[in-house]
């Protein structure tokens, strides 16, 4: 009996709302439920990573008002905060937030003997404090929450007409809503099997596998997270494969072998910090789902050159929530006849685009997310939207940064996705500085008491034309495939050039300081936040490619050997040994010192021990086109052996 299939039999908690029980109901029920047997307080560094521990129930429910309105202490050594939990001041504490969703995390490898049900830790999403200043991914998402709501709500009341649009009243408001939901996209493959690029990129070509039957242990596995997401009241919409895989093998049992595609799960919006917790729980699910499926999950942006990455498309929305208990989607215009978008909806957009140069470092933070956004596989590199190609028509550009998603029957969908993330993103902090961004984008639209009309005329605007917002010299809306009706010199002049490495994006904080400034208002992120990001990101960037990136590329290095005698035919040069030839070359420039010649590993890493990261930046880019030179000429030369 599949494990995953037993587990669903069971009569389990998988959720728990604390800010709706009173003390005595919560202990009551974990009391009700003896296969629960730890609490782990999850907080989430300024890199992603989440903390995790195992606390006994008895010694939770013993303690229970300490943890509830106290906090409990953890080792700074143990999360991502350089600069801030340092060696001499390194006391992090974990903060309870019985305002989110608990839930139960499930070992389905370990059941209680009492019980027979799998042994439960209920995780709860926690702050980290230091020196009682927050300091963790969830708070930074919180207070922009806060602070996008605080702004909203100010320029409504200072800027009635706005709302009479609406025919509304500020005093009608009851709340600012504002939500959230992602598409993630993660690769399957069977364990241990290496990628075959060539057959992966002819699939993708002939789009062999979009949107294609899910078969084996991929069907089961998919279907047992879409229902396993469901328990925990995620309310999962879609569940399919996407454009990456190969057709998988049939072994003499008739079992599928050679397992390698790519499949995306999408699931119900929720409030942002709602939405961001529960992306977390959804990964984890999927990991362990299908690992105990015999399948194994990767979520990097590009596991695989040459094919398709992982995206996780950012949907965003804003709305107001009334009295009357009606809401308002606050991008929606009042006449979808007649208008894209509200003014609002104009500002919001116009904000992301202006200030993505400083977005985009909490966006792509890793070699691994940068190796995604190239052109040809539908991946965004330009600071771009698309709106549609007139107001009866939705956007369907898949080639832009941000598209306006509408449905003219439907006002309340109106919303932009985001295009850039990636599965590994920092949701918590992209989310963050979107509302910053929208924020500061909003505050220009409403006080320059321009109508829609004009302001889709602002962000339509060609790069020689000023606007009230929009900087001279640049394009923000393109109807067009972008790689295809731009040259990439064009693209790079009217929509701005693509960071190449993690430090031309994190450099960004030091060259746009006024657009630093909108993420940093109101301390929503602090400059304290702003340095240890940096720090974090840098560093994980050099380890990098010193531990990683390096080793991989000697092991191409000696992996590419010579195959044919070396002996002239006929008298002439013989193809191979030219073929070869370029390709010990590039070999030797790269791995072997000569004198007078230093190979570019050694450079490498001398930038590194120098912390001379330009320097570095500019070899890894170097680095990158001569082992991609360096794998085509292999290839050719291989491509002429008969044996």
């Amino acid at each position: 009996m599949n494990v995953i299939s037993e587990v669903l039999k069971h009569d389990l908690l998988y959720t728990l709302k604390p800010y709706e029980l009173k003390r005595v109901e919560l202990i009551k029920l974990l009391t009700k439920h003896p296969e629960i047997k730890f609490v782990s307080l999850a907080g989430v560094d300024l890199t992603g990573n989440t903390t995790d521990e195992r606390i006994p129930i008895d010694m939770f429910l013993e303690d229970i008002d300490e943890f509830l309105n106290g906090s409990i202490q953890t080792d700074g050594s143990s999360v991502v905060l350089p600069g801030i939990a340092t060696l001499n001041n390194g006391k992090v504490d974990l903060v309870a937030d019985i305002g989110s969703h608990w839930y139960i995390d499930y070992n389905f490898e370990h059941f209680d003997n009492v019980t027979g049900k799998p042994v439960g830790t209920v995780r709860i999403p926690s702050f980290l404090n230091h020196n009682n200043t927050f300091v963790d991914s969830r708070s930074v998402l919180k207070n922009a929450e806060n602070n996008f709501k605080a702004g909203i709500l100010s320029l409504l009341e200072q800027y009635p007409a706005v709302l009479a649009q609406y025919n509304l009243k500020f005093e009608d408001i009851a709340d600012i809503v504002l939500t959230a939901a992602t598409e993630l996209e993660f690769w399957v493959k069977t364990p241990n099997d290496s990628a075959d690029i060539e057959a992966l990129s002819a699939s993708q070509e002939l789009q062999e596998q979009y949107w294609k039957r899910t078969r084996g242990a991929v069907r089961t596995a998919l279907e047992q997270s879409l229902l396993m997401m469901d328990k925990y009241e995620l309310q999962p919409e879609m569940g399919h494969k996407e454009v990456g895989g190969i057709k998988a093998k049939l072994d003499e049992t008739g079992h599928l072998t050679h397992i390698m595609e790519q499949l995306e799960i999408d699931w119900k919006y929720s409030s942002s910090l709602q939405s961001a917790d529960n992306e977390k729980i959804v990964k984890n699910l999927i990991k362990e789902i299908f690992r105990l499926n015999g399948l194994e999950v990767t979520f990097h942006a590009k596991p695989i050159e040459g094919v398709a990455g992982n995206g996780k498309h950012t949907h965003i929305g804003v709305a107001i929530k009334l009295k009357s208990g009606k809401t308002v989607n606050l991008f929606a215009p009042t006449d979808v006849e007649k208008d894209f978008m509200s003014i609002i909806g104009y500002g919001a957009l116009m904000g992301l685009l202006k200030n993505y140069e400083i977005i985009n470092p909490f966006i792509s933070s890793t070699i691994d997310s940068l190796n995604r956004l190239k052109p040809g596989f539908e991946a965004p590199i330009c600071i771009v939207a698309s709106l549609g190609h007139d107001v009866q028509t939705p956007s369907r550009n898949r080639t832009i940064l941000i598209g306006l998603v509408r449905d003219l029957s439907n006002p309340l969908s109106t919303r932009f996705e985001v295009r850039s993330p990636n599965p590994n993103t920092n949701t918590f902090l992209a989310l963050a500085a979107f509302y910053q961004a929208m924020l500061d984008g909003i505050k220009a639209a409403v006080k320059s008491e321009k109508s829609a009309t004009e302001l889709e005329k602002e962000l339509s605007k060609v790069p020689e034309e000023d606007g009230i917002y929009l900087e001279y010299g640049r394009a923000y809306r393109s109807e067009e495939d972008v790689f295809e009706h731009f040259t990439p010199e064009e693209r790079n002049k009217i929509f701005g050039a693509h960071p190449a490495t993690v430090y031309e994006n994190i450099i960004a904080f030091d060259n746009y300081p006024d657009k630093l400034q909108v993420m940093m208002e109101n301390d929503v992120i602090s400059e304290k936040i702003i340095r240890s990001y940096a720090m974090a990101v840098t560093n994980r960037w050099v380890t990098e490619i010193i531990n990683r990136l390096v080793p991989e590329c000697m092991d191409l290095v000696r992996g590419s050997k010579m195959l044919h005698n070396g002996e002239n035919l006929n008298g002439e040069e013989d193809i191979d040994t030219a073929n070869w030839n370029k390709v010990n070359a590039l070999r030797h420039y790269l791995m072997k010192d000569a004198k007078g010649q230093v190979s570019l590993f050694n450079r490498i890493r001398e930038a590194a021990a120098e912390k001379d990261y330009k320097a570095l930046s500019e070899l890894q880019v170097e680095m990158s086109c001569i082992i991609g030179e360096l794998r085509e000429s292999y290839n050719i030369y291989k491509r002429n052996m008969l044996d």
